[in-house]
């Protein structure tokens, strides 16, 4: 019987599998590295121990990690407590190395993938039973000695005792943030993140034509509600849109029907011209902004126009008095409309999606804030406005009420969290101690 994890073997050595490795390293995990070939693996530990931010001490000796390939050493995993593949997004490859990885574990170990949105019941499909009880998800997000979240999601045969252990490992061992999640179409942070990034991107497209830009939109959707000063446009420049069109094109296929997501999966046309034409972000040298370096070594910066498609100088923006806060939502006048209709819709879009993805309110508010770096999660921001405020404007725009918000009302409740947020409003009507992180 697993007791503690002591040993792990991570399968990729890209970018998650090399972060993953190297953490286990640093905390004096023994670990086994393999990759396609012995140069790529190499590749892998040399992006561990030159990792910015490092994960060890550039005064430390280079970490003790066993190197190998996938085809010819994978016996070396055989003693290992839990196994990590972290190879590509693509199910069939994935299928095929875990049913090798099934056949070589030792009993007890812990089998997971890293993915951010291939359900774990595809994965899985016809395995042994063995493995469907021992398998979850880990979904680390990048850089992952960097950020907190980690989401788990285990099977609907898993063993709990081991899903305690991997997550003591991670939380304790690893520092990460564990949120429990379930095997729901791209969890629990990429669903909420993602719907507030792709149904921005088409609703700033009727803001345009009001005389909003992209500098105010990043300005609106950033400080006022305690988000990155990246605000949507930079995000999504630091993403990049190639990576956005993939998983609109994976909510697409596996949102469920009715899903109000499902009406912003594609690119809106003119981010899709940009796509074709490499335009995607930082990673290409520009996307929804860019940065030059002119001949005085002083730097440039640039604004792509979606309206002309033209690049014009960067107009810092400013936000008048009562644009800079959370009261936002409830400003009669073109940003509030666009906050309403951006931010407003998913805070309540996550206010719909319990027990969906998550069974109460405490997951879904952790992964925003550890996954995402917003100061707060959706309903901490429903009580920063007072859900009744928002109830408010839901009957006078005659939008239907979401879930969580009826059953704030059934309850006779008028917060999700109180007693200093100790204790939170659970999806029976009923307030519970909130869980230690």
């Amino acid at each position: 019987m697993l007791k503690k994890i002591s040993s792990v073997a991570v399968l990729g050595a890209g970018t998650m599998g090399s972060g993953i490795a190297g953490l286990c390293a640093k905390n004096d995990c023994k670990v086994v590295l393999l990759d396609i070939s012995l140069e790529a693996a190499k590749k892998g530990l040399d992006r561990i121990i030159n990792s910015r931010p490092p994960i060890f001490n550039p005064t430390d000796k280079t970490p003790s990690i066993i190197l190998g390939t996938l085809n010819d050493d994978l016996d070396k995993i055989s003693d290992c407590d839990w196994i990590c593949e972290a190879i590509i997004e693509d199910l069939q490859t994935k299928r095929h190395l875990i049913d090798r990885v099934e056949s070589i574990r030792k009993n007890g170990s812990i089998v997971s993938s890293n993915t951010s949105g291939i359900p774990l019941r595809d994965i899985i499909k016809d395995m042994p039973m063995r493995l469907q009880q021992d398998m979850v998800i880990t979904h680390f997000f990048n850089p992952v000695q960097v950020m907190r979240l980690l989401e788990i999601v285990p099977s609907e045969h898993a063993d709990n005792d081991k899903i305690e252990i991997l997550s003591k490992f991670c939380s304790e061992i690893l520092g990460k943030g564990v949120v429990n999640a379930k095997d729901t179409v791209n969890f629990i942070g990429n669903r909420i993140g993602c719907f507030w990034m792709l149904s921005g991107l088409h609703k700033a497209h009727t803001a345009f034509g009001n005389g909003l830009t992209i500098e105010k939109i990043d300005a609106l959707m950033s400080t006022p509600f305690g988000l990155p000063i990246t605000g949507l446009y930079g995000l999504i420049d630091l993403i990049g849109l190639d990576v956005m069109d993939l998983v609109g094109k994976n909510l697409a296929a596996n949102l469920p029907s009715g899903d109000i997501g499902l009406n912003f999966t594609e690119l809106p046309k003119i981010e899709q011209k940009m796509l074709r034409s490499g335009q995607l972000g930082r990673k290409s040298g520009g996307g929804f902004y860019r940065v030059s370096k002119l001949e005085d070594s002083t730097k440039k910066k640039e604004t792509f126009n979606l309206r002309s498609e033209q690049w014009e100088d960067f107009a810092p923006p400013s936000l008048k008095s009562q644009h800079n806060s959370i009261e936002v939502l409830f400003s009669d006048d073109v940003e509030g409309e666009f906050c309403w209709d951006v931010m407003g819709s998913t805070i309540n879009y996550a206010a719909d999606l319990i027990p969906e993805i998550s069974d109460d309110i405490v997951n879904i508010d952790r992964a925003m804030r550890w996954g995402f770096a917003w100061s707060k999660g959706p309903f901490q921001i429903l009580d920063s406005v007072k859900p009744i405020n928002m109830i408010k404007k839901l009957e006078v725009n005659k939008q239907p009420i979401p879930k969580m918000l009826q059953l704030l009302i059934n309850s006779n409740s008028d917060s999700f969290y109180r007693k200093n947020e100790s204790e939170f409003l659970n999806q029976h009507g009923e307030y519970e101690p909130v869980p230690d992180e």
